[in-house]
């Protein structure tokens, strides 16, 4: 698996787990300060978009995972 596949698996992931722990009507529901994380996955993915710079590329290269400039 390359890198921009795995960003693309962790973001989706964040963003759903964030949405479920912020969302009143959820049934896992503890706040909706869990929405700041929404807005930080999705703001951290649009200024990738432009700048190429991805914190999570960084780590998964450390760890010699190949691939992906996202």
């Amino acid at each position: 698996m390359n890198a921009e596949r795995i960003i693309r698996i962790v973001a989706g992931s964040f963003v759903m787990l964030s949405l479920a722990l912020g969302a009143p009507g959820s049934p896992v529901f503890l706040s909706t300060n869990w929405l700041w994380f929404t807005a930080f996955v999705g703001l951290n993915l649009f200024q990738s978009g432009f700048t190429t710079f991805c914190p999570l590329n960084n780590i998964l290269a450390k760890f010699g995972v190949k691939g992906g400039s996202c």
